[in-house]
């Protein structure tokens, strides 16, 4: 019995408690209502999702400014040098000497006037300022002028002139002025020949008229003949020809008789 009242009781206040409830929840939504702005029912709805905003555009990078390069200074010109003074000609003067070799044998038993014969500067002829104006082993042109054997003991040197021509230095040819001695000549004998034969004769002739003239006989005649025979003889001798000879690789000084000048 308890347990039937206490459940009425319950369900009671329940019923108490529900009714309040029911009566509040009318009078607040009367309430909410009358708040409410009326709604335009006639209104289209547009119920799309909003489109999504696109992105800015990225800023287009920076485009470098195109800057003229500044013209690199010329530089200064250098200052042209002074020309160099051309240097004095190279010059020998007067009365200078070369000592040279000839090339080959001169003897008047075979060369002739007016040949020509080579010889080769021994060492270097220079200037007075110590500069060389004709090398050693340069080529020097000589000719005969005159070349005639010794004809008797008397003469000791017989005939010949050497004169200088020219020059040859680095392939140019140089006129040169001057004289020229053979320091190393000599004379030859020739061998006997009709001339000294004939000089023997004339004086064994001469000596046999002669002899007969003053002998007045043969005897004195041939006497004669002995005596002009030897004095032809030693005529011969004394009048042999020796021939002017002057050997290869010998020496010969040439002297300048005017002033040389080569580029």
């Amino acid at each position: 019995m308890l347990a039937k009242r206490l459940a009425l009781f319950t369900l009671a206040f329940l019923a108490g408690c529900g009714g309040r409830s029911d009566s509040n929840a009318a009078a607040d939504s009367l309430s909410r209502d009358l708040q409410r702005l009326p709604v335009d029912s006639s209104a289209v709805l547009d119920d799309r999702p909003a489109a999504a905003e696109a992105p800015a555009p990225a800023p287009a990078p920076a485009q470098p400014v195109a800057t003229k390069p500044k013209p690199t200074p010329k530089p200064a010109a250098p200052a042209k040098p002074k020309p160099a003074p051309a240097p004095a000609p190279l010059t020998l003067d007067p009365g200078a000497t070369l000592a040279t070799t000839i090339d080959q044998e001169i003897t008047s038993r075979t060369n002739k006037a007016g040949e020509t014969v080579t010889a080769r500067v021994a060492s270097d002829v220079k200037d007075a300022s110590g500069r060389v104006v004709i090398p050693a082993g340069s080529k020097v042109t000589l000719t005969i002028s005159e070349i005639h054997e010794s004809e008797n003991k008397g003469d000791k040197t017989g005939k010949l002139t050497l004169t200088p021509t020219g020059v040859e230095i680095g392939g140019a040819s140089y006129a040169l002025a001057g004289s020229a001695q053979a320091l190393d000549r000599h004379l030859k004998d020739r061998p006997t020949n009709a001339g000294d034969v004939a000089k023997v004769g004339a004086g064994t002739a001469a000596g046999a008229i002669l002899g007969r003239v003053i002998g007045g006989n043969t005897k004195g005649a041939v006497i004669g003949g002995v005596i002009g025979g030897a004095i032809g003889t030693q005529r011969a001798i004394q009048t042999q020809d020796r021939d002017v000879v002057v050997p290869a690789e010998s020496r010969v000084e040439i002297t300048l008789e005017g002033p040389f000048t080569r580029s």
